[in-house]
This record gives structure tokens, sequence and C-alpha cells, in this order.
């Protein structure tokens, strides 16, 4: 008993202790924000590699996760509710919910992990140190144009789901139940509003700049070479989608 009860203090140390790393690290890039235009062409970068070239995955995404929410809505509207609220019902469901947290999976799969593998790997290869020794703070050069694409893309890349996946609801809908494109966005008209999509976009936000912002801190806090670098991976992986999910909660109940 006394053992679990130190496992449980111990556990509670070391997550209070990892948590003021997180908001400090977080801290440091907010007072970088003032240099922003000397590094612009760092977060351009990887504003391309955050957002761009997750483009492809996320429309990919959006159009199936739309195509399910049609048939899924349209199984629980039969012998119900008439099919003419479908584009209604599917299309709030995917500006609140499934667009931003599908779109945060998708950069927490490809975006945070990559961050930590990349800023791991520099870690146990000694190349952190080396900007030090030449005066770079890895804050400002690493950290810093990671976390604000993260915050900027993964809005812009949740309106692309959003759009795509509405657009796959309506393809499902038209081919399944014969519904005409007026019923099916003349309904989504009705019910619209601004609210729903910008829940959608402060989701999306938050959850971009969660997924920046563990990646970077696993990276920095990678240790045991290779094979801490693929750790360090799973661990940005694991951890970003859980604070997603857990933020999803979290701003649902505050927004609604």
């Amino acid at each position: 008993m006394i053992k679990f009860i130190q496992n449980i203090g111990r556990k509670t140390i070391v997550f209070v202790q990892e948590t003021g790393t997180v908001f400090l690290m977080l801290w440091k890039v907010v007072r970088y924000f003032g240099v922003l235009w000397k590094n612009r062409n760092l977060v351009f970068n990887q504003m391309m590699e955050i957002g761009v070239r997750s483009l492809p995955l996320v429309i990919f995404v959006g159009v199936f996760a739309g195509a399910v929410a049609s048939v899924q809505t349209a199984y629980q509207l039969q012998g119900y509710i008439s099919f003419n609220y479908l584009g209604a019902a599917t299309s709030i469901a995917v500006f609140i919910e499934l667009g931003p947290v599908l779109t945060a999976l998708v950069a927490a799969g490809r975006v945070s992990a990559s961050i930590a593998a990349e800023i791991g790997t520099m870690k146990v290869t000694e190349q952190l140190d080396a900007l030090e020794a030449l005066a770079i703070d890895p804050i400002r050069y690493l950290a810093m144009p990671r976390i604000l694409a993260g915050f900027i893309m993964i809005p812009i890349l949740t309106i692309f789901a959003d759009f795509v996946g509405l657009m796959g609801a309506y393809i499902v809908a038209y081919l399944n139940l014969g519904l005409p494109p007026e019923t099916f966005f003349g309904s989504v008209k009705d019910f619209f509003t601004v609210m729903n999509v910008m829940s959608g976009l402060i989701k999306a936000f938050v959850f971009g700049g969660v997924t920046a912002i563990i990646g970077c801190h696993v990276g920095f806090h990678t240790e045991g070479g290779a094979e801490g670098v693929g750790k360090a991976t799973i661990r940005a992986f694991v951890l970003s989608s859980a604070l997603i999910l857990l933020n999803d909660y979290l701003l649902s109940v505050l927004l609604f």
C-alpha cells in the first residue's frame, strides 16, 4: 500500500513538473513573437510542412468522414424524421465535431510525431548543443516557427475538411437516397449558424497549438539514441491525441 501511494506521488510530481516545463516553453515562444518578422522564412517553411503537405490526407479523411456521417445520420432519421433534414444534421456534425477533431488527429499522427522525431534526432546527435554554442536559442529557431504554424494552419486545414466533408455527405445522400441538392443544401442553409463554424475553428486553433507544443516538448526531452527517438515519436502521438480529445470535451462544455 505504501509503495502504491509512493508511485502515485512520484507520478504526480513528474506530471506537475512536465506541465510546468511545457508552459515555460510556451511562454518563451510567446516572447519571441516580437522578432517574428526576422524569422518569417522559418515560419513559412513550417506552414508549408504542417499545412500544405498535410492537405491531401486531410481532404481524404474529410470526404469519408462526411460520407460516414451522412450514412449514419440517414440511418438514425429513418422512420422518424424526414430525410429533408439530413443536410442540416450532417453539416452540424461536420462543422462542430468531425472536421476539427479528425483534422487534429491527422495532425497528431503526421505533424506532432514528425516534430518530435526531428527535434529528438537533433537532441540525441547533440545538434541542439551546437545551436546553443552558436548563440542560437533552439526555442526561437525550432519551437517558435512550428508552434505558430500549428496555430495558424490547423484551422485552415479544418476549413478544407469541413467543405469536402459536406460534399462527401451530399454525394452519399444523393447516391443512396436520391436527395436533390436543393433539399440537402437548403436544410443546411436553414439551420446554419456562424457559431457552429466558429466553435469548430476555435477547437481547431487549440488543437493545432496542442499538437505542435507536445511535439516540440517531447522532442526537446528525447534521450537514449535511436531507440529514444522512436519512443518519443510514439509518445508525442499518444499525448497529442489524448489532449485533443480532452480539450474537445472541455471546449464543448464551454462553447455550448
